[in-house]
């Protein structure tokens, strides 16, 4: 629908000025709304009012508009016809399950890698790994659903300080040394250090073999939660021992430094000039002691995942790490990766009863991803976490989340597709061609308009990775159905009228399933 009004006002605009269009939040007074008058009054010298006059005038003998009004200073408000409207639903039900998704020329498809999660295998999944697994897993798929080859990343921290110091804990929680307050906490430590005390004793002089088998163990655990019990995909699981260090990409990364001319030595220590970059200061790639950094290790990923040919990489990352972000943008633009995105998300507080909740079983010390999805369903851990933009604190209601009625807006969303499919299979009609101009009440046009707006929701997804606009279309979606369903008959109808209602239903069922697809978010048979 935006594209059919870019293209009529890029008719009448022949300068070089960019034109947006965007879906009208109150359609009282339109359903898309453009400024670019605004954007033409100081080329053409004119008022804004004046020249969205103009346009305005201009664009009244295009059919696919009903009306275009000018509004306040000079802001066109276009009102989309029914025919359009009917003519977008025919395609709706011919796409189906494509309907939404593109298919790019090899020019215009990107390559992209989305990296998501990366917890040290040394313990369970956190809440803020959850929220920015279920995050990733979206964008993958939207920008999947945009047209683009994409890479569903899980980095393996399988080496370095954090493995060694896994082993030690273990060998502190069997009672071989004294704990440390370095050494990790938690009941998960003392079960594996108890279960596999042999083992412990064994390698109890060899901590970083030792944490290495913990940590393959952990790994195991963090697959299985969130694989099998979240539905959290990955395409690649790429470890920092094989694939970076074995692999010599933190040779390569330093050979690359040193040619660019962007290493320099100091108090003893090899540095990067980062702050060439953006950074507010350089970074220390190898330190006084001749030991490579973690920063380091995370320029030869990056500098791996340019090597493996990606125009792009989105990391996501939690809430401690935006000190981060300056540095790894720094170091992929030197390695050449042609475009790098870092998403940090913030914290969760989970309250029941209105009051935060203390469910973890772990003597409180944390919340553990794994205990929230089975408290409350996948389902509903993905939408609610999906709701709210990654760079907002938010409170997450465990009792919301479990309530079966229409108040939970995953089970309102579920609901709106299960009585879709179940209208069309309860209601009897002899079988004909539908006349789709016979969709004209008030809410036969806002359904049939929230539906066409989902191929620009996924677009302006996928060119911000703002998925919870995915799932506030979701809701207005329902919303729009739900009326739908309450004010205008499908059934006792004059046949005609029925097929036609019965084609909007069929169309809301599509659109529904597949936005709730590029969330991950399943479409039950019945509730």
């Amino acid at each position: 629908m935006r594209e059919k009004i870019l293209i009529a006002l890029k008719k009448r605009i022949p300068e070089d000025v960019r034109v947006d269009v965007s879906i009208a939040e109150n359609k009282a007074f339109g359903h898309y709304s453009s400024n670019v008058s605004f954007k033409l009054a100081k080329i053409r010298n004119k008022a804004p009012r004046e020249i969205a006059e103009g346009l305005s005038l201009s664009l009244s003998n295009e059919k696919e508009f009903e009306k275009v009004e000018v509004a306040g200073g000079g802001f066109l408000n276009f009102r989309l016809s029914q025919k359009v409207l009917a003519h977008e639903l025919k395609d709706i039900l011919k796409k189906a399950d494509a309907y939404g998704s593109k298919k790019l020329s090899k020019a215009k498809q990107k390559k992209i890698q989305v990296e998501y999660i990366s917890a040290n295998p040394t313990g369970p999944l956190t809440l803020a790994n959850g929220r920015g697994g279920f995050l990733g897993d979206a964008i993958a798929n939207v920008l999947a659903a945009a047209g683009h080859k994409v890479e569903r990343e899980y980095y393996v921290n399988d080496t370095g300080n954090q493995v060694r110091t896994l082993g030690l804990s273990l060998i502190a929680s069997a009672g071989f040394i004294p704990f440390e307050e370095t050494f990790y906490k938690g009941e998960y430590v003392k079960d594996w250090a108890l279960a596999n005390k042999t083992t412990v004793k064994k390698f109890k002089d060899n901590p970083e073999h030792l944490g290495g088998l913990a940590a393959n163990h952990f790994l195991k655990l963090i697959k299985t939660a969130i694989e099998k019990k979240a539905g959290i995909h990955f395409d690649r699981y790429t470890s920092e021992k094989n694939d970076v260090h074995g692999k010599k990409f933190i040779e390569k990364a330093l050979e690359l430094f040193k040619e660019l001319g962007v290493s320099y030595e100091k108090d003893g220590a090899l540095w990067l000039k980062t702050t060439d970059y953006g950074d507010d200061k350089d970074r220390v790639l190898v330190t006084s002691e001749k030991t490579p950094t973690y920063f380091l290790a995370d320029a030869g990923h990056y500098f791996e995942t340019k090597v493996r040919g990606f125009d792009e990489k989105i990391l996501i990352l939690g809430p401690d790490h935006y000190g981060y972000v300056s540095r790894i943008q720094a170091a992929a633009t030197i390695v050449g990766l042609p475009s790098s995105k870092v998403i940090i998300t913030q914290a969760v507080r989970l309250i029941r009863g209105g009051k935060e909740a203390k469910m973890s079983k772990r003597k409180g010390l944390f919340v553990t991803f794994q205990e929230l999805i089975e408290d409350v369903s996948p389902d509903a851990a993905r939408f609610f976490f999906l709701m709210i933009s990654p760079d907002t604190h938010m409170d997450f209601d465990l009792d919301l989340a479990k309530e079966k009625s229409l108040k939970n807006p995953v089970f309102y969303a579920q609901y709106a597709y299960v009585r879709a499919v179940s209208i069309i299979k309860k209601t009897k009609i002899k079988k004909g061609k539908e006349d789709l101009s016979l969709l004209g009440s008030g809410e036969d046009i806002h359904l049939m308009l929230k539906l066409s707006e989902f191929p620009e929701i996924l677009e302006d997804a996928a060119g911000d990775y703002a998925i919870h606009r995915i799932t506030k279309y979701i809701l207005e979606l329902s919303k729009a159905f739900h009326n739908f369903y309450e004010k205008e008959r499908v059934g006792g109808v004059d046949d005609e009228l029925v097929r036609a209602r019965l084609a909007l239903v069929g169309a809301t069922a599509v659109v529904l399933k597949n936005a709730l697809g590029v969330l991950g978010v399943s479409t039950p048979k019945k509730m």
